[in-house]
């Protein structure tokens, strides 16, 4: 099975590319869009090269959601602690986007480990973003503390008008991803897969694994939850987090799992039908040649 990377690698690939070339007068105006609608958009001027302008737009947020300034809740912090003076961030952010950070790449250091380090970093801006107000709950898990005036239940973006929810306490942090695929046989694929997930964690290989529970239902945790929310039509996939999963570098690999949880089913799901596909059609194929071998017969 496939885990999607943090960083995007189209990103990661401009920005090397611009350190590498700092002498190198260029323009550019790239847009792209990577899954669940994150569209990026990097503007450099033949003017002054070695400042980049950095631009990027999330998930359309459901109502139930909590953004501040056009971002998730603590995400302007999370971002000064990953970039520090790396970035400006541009208030207001250029039009149809949530965040336009400027870059000097003139700073960066001259250290080819740490200098990779931080591009690295600024390529996983989007966990860095979307995943800030989770990385704060598992931080305080992390402590057995909860977070100081924070609901009971959270509800975090992570595709166009969809999200999962949070309940945080002390000693573990449940997470709930209500499960919604557009198309009828991605429906009853994911619903399979999910069911075989959940029993793969029970293998003793993965004792230490966060609990996972599926059910076709909404779990009781969800009462309160907005009706809309809950409009599930593959069943609720529930983690239980204890603080062992966010210990030091655990963290970051928990925050970025959990983060794109429902992209890494749909991949699974996709690969799934193709596989399929490619079956049937050899089966056809195989089926046609023996029809074939009696007509010549």
């Amino acid at each position: 099975m496939i885990l999607l990377q943090s960083p995007s690698r189209f990103l990661l690939q401009i920005l090397s590319n611009r350190v590498q070339n700092l002498d190198k007068a260029v323009e550019l105006d790239n847009h792209w869009v990577e899954f669940d609608d994150v569209r990026y958009h990097i503007q450099v001027s033949m003017k002054n090269s070695r400042l980049l302008l950095l631009s990027v737009s999330l998930p359309t947020p459901p109502a139930e959601t909590i953004f501040v300034g056009g971002l998730p809740f603590g995400a302007i912090e999370a971002i000064k602690a990953a970039y520090g003076l790396l970035v400006k961030i541009l208030d207001p952010p250029r039009d149809g986007f949530n965040l336009t950070m400027k870059l000097d790449l003139s700073k960066f250091p001259p250290d080819e480990e740490y200098k990779n380090t931080l591009l690295v970093k600024l390529a996983s801006v989007r966990e860095v973003v979307l995943g800030a107000p989770l990385r704060l709950v598992l931080k305080h898990l992390s402590l057995r503390t909860v977070a100081p005036d924070i609901d009971r239940l959270i509800a975090l973006v992570h595709r166009p008008k969809e999200s999962f929810f949070l309940v945080p306490q002390a000693e573990k942090v449940i997470v709930m991803f209500p499960m919604r695929f557009n198309d009828s046989i991605d429906i009853v694929l994911a619903t399979s897969f999910l069911q075989e997930f959940v029993e793969a964690r029970r293998t003793p290989g993965l004792n230490n694994a966060p609990s996972c529970l599926w059910s076709p239902s909404p779990p009781r945790e969800l009462k309160g939850a907005p009706e809309e929310a809950l409009s599930a039509n593959a069943g609720f996939v529930t983690f239980v987090i204890f603080p062992r999963h966010v210990e030091g570098k655990k963290l970051d690999r928990t925050v970025w799992s959990l983060l794109t949880f429902h992209a890494y089913v749909s991949y699974h799901v996709k690969c799934s039908e193709g596989f399929m596909h490619t079956r049937m059609r050899r089966r056809v194929e195989s089926l046609i040649e023996v029809v074939s071998s009696f007509v010549d017969s």
